[in-house]
């Protein structure tokens, strides 16, 4: 059976399309806001643009000849009981998809839609048809997924829209992947209290652009959510792939991540797969489930980007897996150590295939640049990471403390960006930054660099958020590093000697708190208070020597 033959949709017609499938979607009773109604077209695209590649997968199997197995039988593909606009709606359609026993398409008894996809599983290393999406992602997928659509007429409608958009076509992906990040960050900004943290994009880009992955190298994010961390690094190093061999590394061999909550590893896969990644590699699992001594090499990775929970608690299961003086509930601070122990060790000789006629990409254009040589050439890289953290793991004592010295004393603490006020708004206004660290070696000496807010500005806010090309001083910076009104630098000796409290101010800036919200304002008041109790400890200290 071949595919359809159709011309590709306009971004225009495209973005008309998903605009007219959630307008739909507002009509009906069961779905309240976007956080219901990107989740169930979501789940729709998904099963649309598995049968598309399957279909596509099936006619190169029968051009070279070989066997091909489809991951979804009959009559549960898309094409068995969607693509017919006439087909099967109204309560017919909702008793398909919901029930777990049900009368089928094609008039015989069988199991639900939903209740069969959670039940595919991959045997004897079977990945399913497409050697891409395996039948256990496929399972994972669905297990968190319901369909909260009350009338299964208006349900046929959303799927007769979803039925326009052509998978196959890539400049089409394209167009639909970008769509689908500006519907992930409304769905995010609906989310209010109750989300995630949403990193900014221009935050990702920047953290993305400086550590600079390169092919070859394996890049992880632990902590996925709906994927914005591995999205920018596909997008960057998309532009490092210049033949079929780099396409396979690029493809099966690069990205990995990590997301325990159904809904956010739902849409992280279909935000890569947008995107263009044909299989993402994503575990819907906490990364902090395993024993931290049991990580061995060939579990380690050599880019590590990520804005890990903060402000959460782990159960005690978890915190075992620590080891004993460094063991918290703080989310936080258990991710930095995962991220220390996932690092990959020594030096590391890979190929840089970078932009074409021998100069580097711009990368304040759109889709990011490069910071490396230009053309192709090998060079030695070291594992790293950047990682945002809150305030409090800057300043924090006792476990916190110990595991900042592993971090001084085992890696190469380079660089601390301190970010703005407001720039995780309306999130949480605490305060936050950026560790960038490696395996290069201990740590000589910290610089630090204190991100401005625009002129005229006090704070951040939903509605103006920090843009990609306020990061365009810090970047020029990076490379060629002096001390200046926005940077400057701490031995690491003088923090080792200060119990490892790397919450150091701008020498050259005045603290302005007038401005700070509450929040801000009262960890201000604790950080002054718990440095006077520091120095009044050293001061005690040093007379009971006497």
């Amino acid at each position: 059976m071949k595919s359809p033959v159709s011309s590709p949709t306009t971004s225009q017609s495209l973005g008309s399309l998903l605009k007219s499938a959630r307008d739909i979607m507002r009509k009906d009773k069961g779905l309240n806001g976007d956080l219901d109604r990107l989740p169930l077209l979501t789940w729709i695209m998904f099963l649309k643009f598995l049968d598309d590649l399957e279909l596509q997968r099936q006619e190169e199997a029968q051009l070279a000849g070989t066997k091909f197995k489809p991951a979804v039988e009959p009559p549960y593909r898309w094409r068995d009981w969607a693509a017919n606009p006439q087909g099967i709606t109204g309560d017919e359609l909702l008793a398909f998809i919901n029930n777990e026993d049900t009368t089928r398409p094609d008039g015989t008894k069988g199991a639900g839609l939903f209740r069969y996809l959670r039940g595919l599983t991959s045997s004897n290393g079977d990945l399913g048809a497409s050697d891409n999406i395996g039948r256990d992602v496929i399972a994972t997928v669905f297990k968190g997924v319901d369909n909260r659509m009350k009338s299964g007429y208006l349900l046929r409608d959303v799927i007769n829209k979803i039925g326009g958009i052509h998978f196959t076509s890539s400049a089409e992906l394209h167009t639909l992947g970008a769509l689908y990040e500006s519907m992930l960050r409304e769905m995010r900004d609906a989310a209010g209290d109750s989300g995630e943290f949403y990193t900014p994009r221009a935050v990702v880009r920047f953290m993305v652009a400086v550590t600079d992955p390169r092919l070859g190298e394996t890049v992880l994010d632990p902590a996925s959510g709906t994927g914005g961390f591995l999205v920018e690094t596909f997008n960057h190093l998309s532009k490092q792939v210049k033949t079929v061999a780099d396409r396979k590394t690029f493809q099966e061999r690069t990205l990995r991540g990590c997301e325990p909550k159904s809904l956010p590893y739902l849409l992280c896969q279909m935000n890569l797969l947008l995107h263009g990644l044909d299989a993402p590699q994503i575990e819907a699992d906490n990364a902090l489930r395993h024993k931290l001594t049991e990580i061995g090499e060939k579990d380690r990775v050599d880019v590590i980007l990520t804005n890990p929970p903060f402000g959460g608690e782990e159960e005690r299961g978890i915190q075992g897996n620590f080891p004993e003086d460094k063991r918290t509930a703080e989310t936080a601070l258990l991710f930095l150590q995962l991220i220390m122990r996932k690092l990959r060790r020594g030096p590391r000789r890979v190929e840089a295939a970078l932009s074409a006629g021998g100069a580097a990409s711009d990368p304040w254009k759109d889709g990011g640049g490069t910071f490396a040589d230009a053309n192709r050439a090998a060079s030695t890289t070291f594992a790293r990471a950047a990682v945002v953290v809150p305030n409090g793991t800057l300043f924090g004592d006792g476990v916190c403390a110990r595991i900042k010295e592993e971090l001084l004393k085992d890696f190469n603490l380079h660089t601390i960006v301190r970010l703005p006020n407001g720039v995780f708004a309306p999130y949480t206004s605490i305060p936050t930054n950026i560790l960038f660290f490696d395996r290069s070696g201990p740590t000589r000496e910290v610089w630090y660099y204190e991100q401005p807010l625009p002129e005229g500005r006090k704070n951040y806010t939903k509605t103006a958020p920090i843009q990609f090309e306020e990061f365009a001083p810090l970047v020029d910076w990076w490379s060629k590093r002096e001390e200046n009104e926005s940077a400057w630098k701490v031995t690491a000796e003088e923090l080792l000697t200060n119990n490892c409290n790397l919450d150091r101010k701008n020498p050259r800036a005045k603290e302005d708190i007038t401005h700070l919200p509450p929040e801000q304002l009262a960890e201000s008041i604790l950080q002054k208070e718990q440095r006077i109790a520091e120095i009044m400890g050293n001061i005690r200290g040093l007379l009971a020597k006497q």
